[in-house]
């Protein structure tokens, strides 16, 4: 992977500086190395295999052209995220969490709606036919939105995974998340509790120093992910055009006449809602490798499998995956479109 990220430039970042011993999260203990002058020194050595794990599933949810969004809401971290974020086309939440901004989307999207309509009224004119004091309440709602929505006006569905900076500050973040069945990623420190998180990079997530170096390494993952879906749409792209017609229409005659039958190669999980890279990678230990495999499972087959991967996995709900992996075994698309974007977090 580039840029990979070596101990020596944490070490020079501080990364490995933890919290007063006193303000410990026991839960924390397996990435703690030692104890001196009372602060606790994280372990680097497992900062970069889980930073290596971190990036290796980032780069998977980009390359398969969703969002990821990024919340940082704290001083020093606010303007590192939005730049990095920003380089890489990724949505990002920096001023206040807007409570609801997952599990109430719907009326999220309105707001970021309303801003476009004041851009278009001040296109056409309208805005102009207002009176003074008018345009100044316009004005200042515009202004309002555009500081706390501004970064997510290209989200158009739900992300499909999180990374936090800071999880005790985010808590309102980490729940809804949680309750959509969103994967989260975040830097936690050793005052944070690791369990709810599906991707820990244990570091110090008070320094800017430290959120750069991590930032750096997790957006440069995230680009090579979206370099490799730009170079997968070229090609075929360019497959496409050399395809004949006769035998896309005979191809197509095909598939009418003989029965679906499922994908004997393993399908991408992660497409369906509420399924991130680790969820889809315990499915296929358990041998639910299609589509087709999972839409033949049921709710309480399911839960079974997450129950027996650990506790972090036991409160996901996987109610309304069959019926998403049935669209998709089908080659309904747009349906399963249509359906997620209905839909908060894939929960009916």
């Amino acid at each position: 992977m580039a840029n990979k990220v070596e101990v020596k430039d944490l070490l020079e970042a501080g990364v490995h500086f933890g919290h007063l011993t006193r303000k410990w999260n026991p839960n924390m203990a397996p990435y703690i190395y030692m104890e001196r002058n009372g602060i606790h020194v994280i372990n680097l050595y497992k900062t970069v295999a889980k930073l290596e794990e971190t990036n290796e599933a980032l780069k998977k949810i980009a390359a398969s052209g969703r969002k990821i969004l990024f919340v940082a809401t704290k001083k020093q971290a606010k303007d590192i995220v939005a730049e990095k974020a920003g380089n890489v086309n990724m949505p990002y939440i920096t001023e206040r969490w807007p409570g609801g901004m997952l599990t109430n989307f719907v009326t999220i999207r309105k707001a970021v709606k309303k801003m476009a309509s004041i851009d278009r009224m001040k296109k056409d004119g309208t805005f102009n036919t207002l009176s003074k004091k008018e345009r100044l309440q316009v004005d200042r709602l515009r202004a309002k939105l555009e500081k706390n929505l501004g970064s997510i006006s290209e989200m158009t569905r739900l992300p499909a995974a999180l990374f936090i900076v800071d999880t005790m500050r985010e808590h309102i973040a980490v729940k809804e998340a949680q309750k959509l069945n969103i994967p989260i990623f975040a830097m936690v420190d050793t005052n944070s509790d690791p369990r709810p998180i599906d991707f820990i990079v244990p570091s110090n997530d008070d320094a800017s120093k430290s959120i750069e170096v991590i930032m750096a390494s997790v957006t440069a993952a995230i680009a090579e992910g979206l370099t490799e879906r730009k170079s997968e749409k070229q090609s075929e792209k360019e497959g496409g055009d050399e395809a004949k017609p006769k035998e896309k229409k005979a191809k197509v005659a095909s598939e009418e006449k003989a029965p679906k039958k499922a994908s004997t190669a393993g399908d991408d999980l992660t497409k369906i809602e509420g399924i991130g890279p680790k969820i889809a990678e315990i499915f296929q230990e358990a041998g639910i490798n299609t589509y087709a495999d999972l839409a033949d499972k049921s709710e309480d087959d399911l839960k079974d499998i997450l129950t027996e991967s650990g506790p972090r996995y036991a409160s996901k709900n996987p109610a309304s995956w069959p019926k998403q992996a049935q669209m998709a075994a089908d080659g309904n698309w747009d349906e399963l479109q249509e359906w997620q974007d209905s839909v908060k977090g894939g929960i009916e």
